[in-house]
């Protein structure tokens, strides 16, 4: 079930992701593809890029938008980790906030949110991925509860150099 919640005197909310959600998931995705803390992609996606993303997406795998009035001001989503049968009790997290509403309480409602959606399809356990340096990230994973699993050493290539990338998860409690 999904929650509306008051901040700041103005009504935000968390409500499941539209079709008619996508250009402010790609505007966001995008910025954060431009602040390089936290993907590896390095190109902005455009709209059939966010599409053919969100149509992999389902009743189980869901992606929630927390918005002010009309406004998105970020998203979640879970996402498949593997195609392997043995992992479908696993969930991969996405979370990306509007630049200017970091640090506002976005990124925790969506995660109190996104955790009752992954305990309501069934999921075990949410991974992810993150990169060490991503300061505010790290600190809304671990205030909701992820733990760290390890380091990925030189994981992935960004703007020429070599990046590192932590894992975290959190088992959910039944």
């Amino acid at each position: 079930m999904l929650h509306e919640r008051v901040t700041r005197g103005s009504q935000r909310s968390v409500r499941a992701a539209t079709h008619g959600d996508l250009p402010a998931i790609r505007l966001i995705y995008n910025q954060g593809i431009e602040d390089r803390i936290a993907t590896l992609d390095t190109e902005p996606k455009g709209d059939s890029d966010i599409l053919a993303w969100f149509n992999d997406h389902d009743e189980r795998y869901k992606v929630l938008v927390a918005e002010d009035g009309n406004d998105i001001l970020g998203w979640a989503s879970l996402n498949r980790y593997s195609h392997r049968c043995a992992y479908n009790a696993v969930a991969d997290l996405s979370v990306y906030v509007l630049r200017d509403k970091r640090r506002t309480g976005v990124g925790s409602m969506l995660m109190r949110e996104i955790e009752e959606a992954a305990k309501g399809s069934g999921f075990h356990k949410i991974v992810l991925f993150a990169f060490p340096t991503n300061e505010a990230g790290r600190q809304l994973y671990v205030k909701s509860g992820f733990t760290d699993v390890g380091v990925f050493r030189e994981q992935g290539v960004l703007d020429g150099k070599y990046v590192d990338v932590i894992a975290m998860e959190k088992i959910l409690a039944e």
